[in-house]
């Protein structure tokens, strides 16, 4: 039974979600896929929704064991409205603005910033400046996406730096969506992992979903275990032995999808602290080497993952738009300590 069927007024004490299961989804359980999609909601909480009929797929009630398929709706009806809901205050945060124009905005994302508000975090983000920044201008809201997340297309880690695609228009945000959702979209990130590879290039693929011990992070499943679809392109650009330079180019976009596949392969970003990254993966266990590591980590507080180009189709002209932005200057810092490390040890041999 939906809230607008109940005894009197009580659709005010509902929130409304519209959930779009992706393309690539493999078949999981509705309350587990819920589990996954909906931040502090308790699956217990989820699986009473869905008995209570307040959980439709496709406008039908279901059960919380049926497996959902890709493409399929997912109306949520809970009875405590979340933070997220909150009002999104205007704040005059600097936008690094690479391009725009009456359809759509490319920005420079630095690290420490936010994309959107949530749990914990209200303000300060990028959405708050880009509410600031076109002031009574209404971004429109991408479809399956809530109502904190104005212009958004798609988002970027926190303590990830490079370039986003804002949409300006509703029809903007359908064609540059849709694009993202058929992976026509050319992404390219430069990133430092942990130790080196034996082959020059090479794919990446494993089933991403929600870690079930820790809510925070995300983990790779097998394929009939659940999860989303995802594959990862590398090449390696630079390879120090200690650390690898390697661009990734996503054939799918996924949370944290560099990271843990990277971390999966047992060559975690370098310091990535949710990922393991932060401590020594190779190299020796003397006191020398691993200070050295740390004076490292200093330098680049963050996990080392840049967003290093965007290519798409404009959605209003039809012409091929491409934008690029140079590593970030603790990424080269780094890496100069890295080369200078690994040059001192050759002289060394020699």
């Amino acid at each position: 039974m939906k809230p607008a069927e109940t005894e009197g007024d009580t659709s005010e004490k509902f929130e409304f979600q519209k959930v779009m299961v992706d393309p690539g989804q493999s078949p999981m359980r509705l309350d587990k896929f819920l589990f996954d999609k909906l931040f502090q909601v308790s699956r217990n909480k989820i699986q009473q929704a869905i008995r209570n009929g307040m959980i439709t797929v496709d406008g039908e009630t279901v059960k919380p064991n049926v497996k959902i398929k890709p493409r399929q709706e997912i109306i949520v009806y809970l009875d405590e409205p979340r933070e997220s809901k909150r009002e999104i205050v205007p704040q005059d945060i600097p936008l690094d603005i690479v391009y725009e124009d009456e359809d759509l905005m490319v920005i420079h994302k630095p690290a420490g910033l936010t994309v959107h508000p949530g749990v914990g975090q209200r303000d300060g983000t990028l959405v708050n400046g880009l509410v600031h920044y076109f002031q009574k201008k209404e971004l429109p809201i991408k479809e399956g996406n809530e109502a904190d997340r104005p212009g958004l297309v798609h988002r970027i880690d926190k303590n990830t730096t490079g370039l986003m695609v804002i949409a300006k228009t509703t029809a903007a945000m359908a064609h540059l969506g849709k694009q993202f959702s058929d992976h026509s979209i050319e992404r390219k990130y430069v990133a430092i992992v942990w130790g080196n590879f034996e082959a020059p290039a090479g794919t990446i693929q494993g089933n991403l979903g929600r870690h079930p011990g820790n809510r925070t992070k995300q983990t790779v499943f097998a394929d009939d275990e659940g999860g989303k679809h995802a594959v990862t392109h590398y090449k390696v650009l630079e390879d120090l032995y200690y650390v690898s330079v390697v661009e990734c180019q996503l054939e799918t976009g996924r949370t944290h999808q560099i990271r843990v596949h990277f971390q999966h392969k047992g060559h975690p970003l370098f310091n990535d602290v949710k990922y393991g990254g932060d401590k020594v993966i190779k190299g020796t266990v003397f006191d020398k080497y691993r200070r050295f590591v740390e004076n490292a980590f200093k330098l680049i507080p963050r996990h080392a993952l840049h967003a290093k180009s965007l290519g798409f189709v404009h959605p209003t002209t039809g012409k091929k738009m491409f934008f690029e932005s140079e590593m970030p200057e603790d990424m080269k810092q780094v890496l100069d300590k890295w080369r200078r490390y690994l040059e001192g040890r050759t002289q060394k041999r020699l």
